[in-house]
């Protein structure tokens, strides 16, 4: 690589990072000024976070080689990209948060590895979504082959985004409580419904067709409702939201949070 090259691949790189900082702002906002993100940081059993930033190595080298914001596209580059996305997700919620006031001078290192640690995350996949999204969708070259499984990791990409949003509420608990199970019924229904409207009937951006409608239905949205849910599971046992808690009010509060979590896995398809 000449010179000229290397240093128009550096501005190149440079470019991008400054994209993945704003993404990992503007996705990361909702969280990083959430009262019950600073004190599930502090709080949270360390094994759950453990668990939790282990899971989401794998989940963002995936969304790195679908979306990076990077123009390198082998394993080994992704996985490079998904280092340096959590990395700039760290730097952002680190700022922020001493900006807010939330980790301030003379916090336990607990706190302050516990904080910056559960907010990364979500900074990160903004950071990794950047490239494509801010400077208007990615190059025809970047956009890899479509696969069935696939398009399934990027349903569970942006159900987790979005759990991560609301998990951490006290909301979801109280609407599980208080609803019946025709309500139940109905949320699923409707999560269901909207999720397949979203990606197969709207004409949105980024949309794709594949074959009947009803075929569609069994073969994608029932299949991504089914992880969406599953992440919800897995974001609720994360926040202690499962502990002490009957079969049927775990079954109730995954199906409110798949309300939410549904619509973030279709919009994750039309994003990417």
């Amino acid at each position: 690589m000449t010179a000229a090259a290397q240093k128009q691949a550096e501005t190149h790189y440079a470019r991008d990072l400054v994209r993945a900082f704003g993404g990992a702002l503007i996705f990361a906002v909702p969280l990083l000024m959430t009262m019950e993100m600073w004190w599930f940081g502090f709080h949270m059993d360390r094994v759950r976070m453990a668990v939790f930033i282990a899971a989401s190595a794998p989940l963002l080298i995936g969304l790195a080689y679908y979306a990076g914001f990077s123009h390198r596209q082998n394993l080994l580059d992704a996985t490079l990209d998904a280092f340096a996305a959590l990395a700039v997700g760290a730097v952002t919620a680190s700022v922020l948060l001493v900006l807010v006031g939330a980790l301030q001078q003379g916090d336990a290192p607990r706190q302050l590895i516990g904080q910056v640690s559960l907010q990364a995350v979500p900074a990160a996949i903004g950071a990794l979504l950047a490239r494509r999204q801010l400077r208007g969708g990615g190059a025809p070259e970047d956009k890899k082959p479509e696969t069935y499984a696939g398009e399934l990791f990027l349903m569970v990409i942006g159900a987790l985004f979005l759990a991560l949003n609301l998990a951490p509420t006290e909301e979801m608990v109280l609407i599980a409580w208080r609803a019946s199970p025709w309500h139940m019924l109905a949320l699923l229904a409707l999560s269901l419904g909207v999720m397949h409207v979203i990606v197969y009937q709207a004409g949105f951006g980024g949309q794709e067709e594949h074959g009947r409608p009803l075929t569609a239905f069994f073969h994608f949205t029932l299949a991504g409702y089914g992880l969406v849910l599953l992440t919800g599971l897995f974001v609720l046992w994360l926040f202690g939201r499962t502990d002490g808690q009957a079969l049927s009010e775990i079954v109730a509060t995954c199906v409110v949070l798949g309300f939410p979590a549904g619509l973030g896995a279709a919009a994750a398809r039309l994003l990417v």
